[in-house]
């Protein structure tokens, strides 16, 4: 039995995950459940799931837990320290990361310290500390396993071939529900309309962060330090269809491909099984009557991407910035603060007024974390 701990499991990946567990059957078991405040969804897993222990980042949010939990055997606790006592538990062996944003970040060191093998959801820990983790010998790459499609996509197209070989990857994107439609004034869009992705289900944040395109290019940070790759082996190219979900070019010419249809319990699964493959029910893709198509990105329309290259460049304590900078800017635009088209310039006028740290610790990128915030609280 493969004992199975998830950090972030009332979310969209945290809830398919569980999906894919109960469709799989005795051989796997969930040993340790994680949120942020939905005590409610949590006492629901807990119950159906049985695990050893659960854990809310709001302190108030875990009473009310530790009451709706009081008459089974499960251990419930609160705060920071307990997201890091899921991803260390004592039992689990593989520990899926499916928070959102910076509180992914400590739980991933932590699990890492503790020789966890990983299925990795979260890209924003390895965008904050991705050459922290690197410097510091920490980043053992047979010990991750992407989930993100196109992460999982490019690692199934790598398969037992060395990083030598490799010319490029292709990290194909969506473009979200406005790329290419010359029909719509972005300033104008609302966060319902942002809301409507055309292939994907997801939660809030990473839905806005399709849209803006700033998810693909967190996604180029994540690759970079996933596959050890520099920045110009990345390539983002847009397909709509989202069929084919990433690629590998090697140096003889040669391009590898994953395709499938847009869900992720496919590459959910398939981190959880690695290095089995196992049957499911799923749709399955059928390459009749197909029309793949790609294009380059819109970079005038869409820079948030440039950005997340420009911070991944710079590199030290600037991919945290671009990071929570974006967090605070999404979530002011879901609230009607900000228009669509200002996310980007608060992200940008975040990371032109940030003093780089060069060779951070934890702690810095901690600190750069809280710096950007506040900064563009104050922007907006």
């Amino acid at each position: 039995m493969k004992r199975i701990a998830i950090l972030g499991s009332t979310g969209s990946i945290g809830r398919q995950t569980l999906e894919v567990i109960d469709a799989l059957g005795p051989d796997y078991s969930v040993v340790a459940l994680t949120a942020g405040s939905n005590y409610k969804l949590l006492a629901e897993q807990a119950r159906k799931f049985k695990p050893e222990m659960v854990a809310l980042s709001d302190q108030g949010a875990a009473l009310r837990l530790k009451e709706k939990l009081d008459d089974i055997n499960c251990k419930v606790l609160p705060g920071s320290s307990g997201q890091i006592a899921a991803a260390t538990w004592f039992t689990a062996d593989l520990v899926v990361m499916a928070q959102v944003g910076f509180s992914g970040f400590e739980p991933l060191i932590a699990a890492l310290k503790d020789d966890k093998m990983i299925a990795l959801s979260n890209k924003e820990s390895l965008v904050i500390g991705g050459e922290i983790l690197e410097r510091k010998g920490l980043l053992d790459r047979k010990k991750l396993l992407p989930v993100d499609s196109e992460h999982s996509a490019i690692w199934q197209c790598l398969g037992t071939s060395s990083l030598k070989d490799i010319k490029k990857i292709y990290l194909t994107a969506s473009g979200g529900p406005f790329y290419g439609k010359d029909n719509i004034d972005l300033a104008e869009v609302t966060p319902e309309m942002a809301l409507q992705h055309p292939n994907w289900t997801m939660g809030e944040k990473i839905t806005i962060d399709s849209a803006t395109m700033m998810n693909k290019g967190l996604e180029v940070i994540e690759a970079k330090w996933l596959f050890d790759l520099n920045l110009d082996q990345i390539e983002v190219v847009i397909h709509r269809q989202s069929i084919i979900h990433s690629m590998v070019e090697y140096k003889d010419g040669s391009v590898l491909a994953q395709l499938g249809l847009p869900d992720m319990k496919g590459p959910i699964q398939y981190a959880i099984t690695y290095p089995e493959r196992r049957e499911n029910n799923f749709e399955k893709f059928n390459p009749f009557g197909r029309v793949l198509e790609f294009e380059k990105p819109d970079r005038v329309n869409f820079p948030c991407l440039d950005l997340a290259f420009k911070a991944a460049a710079a590199g030290g304590t600037m991919p945290a910035v671009l990071n929570a900078a974006n967090e605070e800017a999404v979530k002011y635009f879901l609230n009607g603060t900000i228009r669509f088209t200002e996310i980007p310039k608060v992200i940008e006028k975040v990371m032109k007024g940030h003093d780089i740290i060069c060779e951070p610790e934890i702690k810095d990128a901690v600190e750069a974390d809280r710096w950007s915030r506040l900064e563009a609280a104050a922007v907006i």
